[in-house]
């Protein structure tokens, strides 16, 4: 099982509107609000890392309101 993370970065004022559009996407496990350098911060979990990675791509970078993404991908010791 892949983990990633999804640091993301809104237009102001768009913060719930953009939580709301991802909380429910597939592969998404969870979603927080967050005061500081982020806005939002994603979990997504699924098979690969290259599921991921077109989750990010295809589904959450498609959502208006959204700047910039910085996806880090979870290690396996």
């Amino acid at each position: 099982m892949a983990v990633g993370y999804v640091l993301i970065n809104v237009e102001p004022g768009k913060e719930h509107e953009v939580y709301l559009a991802v909380k429910d996407m597939d592969h998404v496990v969870d979603a927080t609000l967050l005061f500081g350098d982020h806005d939002l911060i994603v979990k997504l979990e699924a098979e690969s890392l290259a599921t991921i990675a077109k989750s990010v791509v295809e589904a959450i970078r498609q959502v208006p309101g959204i700047i910039d993404t910085k996806t880090l991908a979870g290690a396996e010791l």
